[in-house]
């Protein structure tokens, strides 16, 4: 009586600091009745003159008044525990604290809120328990992912006696066990679905499909599905949904097929999976089909969610401007709609767009989650638009999104994208132990994009000490930038971590044998990787093909390849026709480039274009070349630097000129640092001094700064013009050191006028900028061997020799049919 009394009190308390106003001691916003049933029993005992059958018939009139409280709606309440937990304090003072039937509503009462200590502590204290007290405590805990909690609780009831459990109880530790991926108590859960008769309910089969496709047992799903007697839409939904999300994606639009053939109405999380399975599938034409089925069902209100993933299914199979047509559409967006069509456009590329987009949304006031936050800061990288990536990051500070995972690692890429390394350190250091294998990898990654390996390396050390398992995409950032003695580090550790026969790993080793010129250690990784993919495959080629000497193994390997029976995409043709290119072999170019229109890569594909260009160009055929350009869908800056290097190489000046004129004229792309190379080489060749000073000076309005190569085509222009004091005062009056190229030019110049003397000090300077260079030893060699100085050329071979330098052996190909 003592405990009743402290409780009645505590609730009077919280009632009493309560802003609700009170009607009879509850915390509602209106009296139900106008009769006031708050009172103790004792008053109701002497209110009537009925004797104990008044007071009976007054005891359960305010129970069924107390079990509307529960149950009625609640509206204008501002603290909904709070108001549950005066109506329970009416139900203690009242003598109503063992009745089972308010207790239970009670019990969904406080679980419904989150307050699942609460409905613990009733449930525990309740002197009888019936199903439905177990039935809303067990579900309870499963509503507020206390599922461990839920599978305890479900073992005391089966331990309690109190009756055998039904399909509710069943079905929710089910999803339970799903969440907690417990696959032995899953299985014995469904012995007891058996057992109890319950295997032909559609909540508990639904339950099941769910549980084994989360576990990957597809058969096991496929199998409960097939032996419900009646399948509602829910159960369609889960078959869909779990064959979908295991990568079964054919396997989804059949059911969803049989579905519709069986007259059921698919729902939203039906559709919505469907298209997931399209997107997966990239099968456009069925994704408009089951777009054209939703049309016709609802017509232009259709659910947002569905909306939503119409806009992913436009977006993975590349037509962005169909999901834009669907978003500007929706009567009704949310932060999801919103968040999918930014997700869309950074996808396909259209990264303005994406920023533009975002920048709508602020204007509106809607508020953007982490999931826009992580698309529009890629897209901020990508362009770099620092500016806005700053906006981004101040927002994710603002709505505290900053230490999210992957806003965290978006923000570290954005940075390192734009050149930023102390902000992405700052970004990194800020979350401290919280940082993952990603954080580090992004890190990592724009370390290595910028050829920073010494800070690469210490990241990547550090991220051992703290026990981080580096992943394939840590090696492989880390081997874009290796020495050739750190590869041989790297390459123990990729043994080390299993990757050794991983095709991202294998590749991007690969990679770096070729660049330092092992090409056998670079054929013994290729041999080692299980399962060869086309990049694998391609990665093997462009080594033999950037390597210039090992083409015909490159051809080999082609042929290898088409016994393996993968199909070649762009990158292969792009290959073997640098092969052909090296060695000027133009029978086997031509047969690539058959393969290539047969294939329809010609038309789409810029890089296979240029590569033809380029092939044709040092087979001397610059009709071909010029009639490639001129077919050309897609003209790139690299379609047109190919075609303008064609004809300066080929001594074809005015028509050079005549194309960058064209170019300029165009208007769409701007001339870059290679296009300047090429018109000045024109302009070298053709001995247009005059213009190729003109085109020189033009190039800083362009936003184009003169390089190393720049310098050594005016220095050759000068030279072949005669002008080799002009040439070597052009050269001194550099704003960066000369390097040996640009020293070579002028040694070359040197041996076609005949000046011993400035030869000699060209060849010092290029010697003295690179001492491993055997091309101004050659040089100089043969222009004192054409005067007939043969003591000079006995002393520069010695000194040769002395350096340590070998002079390249060339070599010659003959074709044989």
């Amino acid at each position: 009586m003592q405990m009743r009394t402290m409780c009645v009190r505590k609730y009077n308390l919280l009632f009493i600091i309560s802003p609700i106003r009170s009607y009879g001691g509850a915390a509602i916003s209106k009296a139900p009745f106008p009769r006031n049933f708050y009172r103790p029993p004792s008053q109701l005992l002497q209110s009537g003159n009925s004797g104990s059958t008044v007071a009976a018939h007054n005891r359960q009139k305010h129970r069924q008044y107390l079990g509307k409280l529960l149950l009625s709606p609640l509206e204008n309440i501002i603290d909904n525990v709070l108001y549950y937990k005066t109506v329970h304090g009416q139900i203690i003072s009242s003598g109503f604290a063992s009745n089972v039937f308010l207790g239970n509503i009670l019990i969904t009462a406080y679980s419904r809120e989150g307050d699942l200590q609460s409905a613990a502590y009733l449930f525990d204290g309740m002197p009888e328990r019936n199903l439905i007290s177990w039935s809303s405590m067990i579900s309870g805990y499963n509503q507020n992912g206390y599922n461990a909690e839920a599978l305890t609780s479900f073992r005391e009831f089966r331990e309690s006696g109190n009756g055998y459990p039904n399909e509710f109880i069943l079905s929710t530790v089910i999803q339970s066990c799903t969440r907690l991926a417990s696959t032995v108590d899953g299985l014995h859960l469904h012995s007891l679905v058996i057992k109890f008769g319950c295997d032909q309910n559609s909540h508990v089969g639904t339950s099941l499909i769910d549980f084994y496709a989360k576990t990957t047992d597809l058969d096991a799903a496929r199998s409960v599905f097939d032996e419900l007697g009646v399948k509602n839409v829910v159960a369609w939904t889960a078959i869909i949904t779990g064959f979908s999300i295991n990568g079964r994606s054919e396997v989804s639009l059949t059911f969803f097929k049989e579905m519709v053939e069986s007259d059921i109405v698919p729902d939203k999380y039906a559709l919505s999976n469907v298209l997931r399975a399209c997107s997966a599938l990239e099968l456009l034409k069925v994704g408009k089909q089951v777009h054209a089925f939703v049309l016709r069902r609802t017509g232009a209100h259709m659910d947002v969610s569905v909306n939503n993933a119409l806009i992913d299914f436009y977006s993975k199979c590349g037509e962005p401007k169909s999901g834009r047509r669907i978003f500007e559409h929706m009567l009704v967006k949310n932060s999801v709609s919103w968040a999918t069509m930014i997700s869309c456009y950074m996808q396909s590329g259209f990264d303005y767009e994406a920023m533009n987009l975002y920048k709508s949304m602020n204007r509106l006031e809607m508020k953007a989650d982490g999931f826009s936050c992580t698309s529009v800061l890629t897209s901020c990288g990508c362009v770099g638009d620092l500016n806005l990536g700053k906006q981004v990051h101040a927002y994710t500070i603002k709505v505290n999104l900053e230490y999210d995972d992957f806003v965290a690692n978006s923000l570290i890429d954005m940075y390192c994208k734009c050149d930023f390394f102390t902000d992405a350190k700052k970004v990194f250091l800020a979350a401290g132990n919280y940082n993952t294998m990603i954080s580090y990898n992004t890190m990592i990654e724009g370390y290595s994009r910028n050829g920073n390996l010494c800070e690469a390396i210490d990241l990547f050390n550090q991220m051992r000490d703290n026990l981080i398992p580096p992943s394939r995409l840590t090696f492989v950032s880390l081997l874009g930038v290796s020495a050739s003695q750190s590869t041989l580090i790297f390459h123990s550790l990729v043994i080390k971590y299993g990757f050794c026969s991983d095709s991202y790993c294998g590749s991007a080793l690969i990679d770096v044998y070729s660049k330092c010129s092992l090409m056998e250690s670079a054929r013994l990784v290729f041999e080692e990787i299980d399962g060869k993919d086309i990049v694998v495959w391609n990665s093997m080629l462009f080594g033999y093909a950037l390597l210039g000497s090992e083409n015909e193994d490159a051809l080999r390997l082609f042929l290898e390849l088409l016994r393996a029976g993968e199909r070649p995409n762009g990158f292969t043709f792009v290959a073997v026709i640098m092969s052909c290119s090296n060695t000027a072999s133009l029978l086997h170019g031509l047969q690539f480039h058959c393969q290539t229109l047969k294939t329809g890569l010609v038309e789409i594909d810029p890089f296979v274009t240029n590569a033809l260009m380029d092939m044709y160009a040092k087979c001397g055929i610059t009709d071909a070349a010029e009639l490639l350009f001129n077919r050309a869908v897609i003209r790139d800056i690299a379609c047109w630097n190919s075609i303008i290097s064609t004809h300066a190489h080929n001594g074809d000046a005015s028509k050079a000129l005549e194309i960058f004129e064209q170019m300029k004229s165009v208007g769409v792309i701007r001339p870059d640092y290679v296009t300047f190379v090429g018109v000045l080489s024109a302009c070298a060749n053709g001995g247009l001094v005059r213009e190729g000073f003109r085109y020189f000076e033009s190039m800083i309005e362009f936003g184009v700064g003169p390089g190393p190569e720049h310098y050594a085509c005016m220095v050759s222009l000068l030279g072949r013009a005669g002008e080799l004091e002009e040439a070597r005062s052009f050269i001194e009056n550099m704003p960066f050191e000369p390097n040996a190229l640009v020293w070579k030019s002028l040694l070359s110049a040197c041996r076609d006028k005949g000046d011993v003397e400035l030869a000699r000090f060209a060849a010092d300077m290029a010697v003295t900028c690179d001492p491993s260079d055997s091309g101004a030893y050659v040089l100089l060699s043969n222009i004192f061997a054409s005067r007939g100085m043969w003591i000079d050329v006995k002393s520069v071979r010695e000194k040769m020799d002395e350096n340590g330098v070998t002079k390249e052996t060339g070599f010659s190909y003959v074709g044989s049919r």
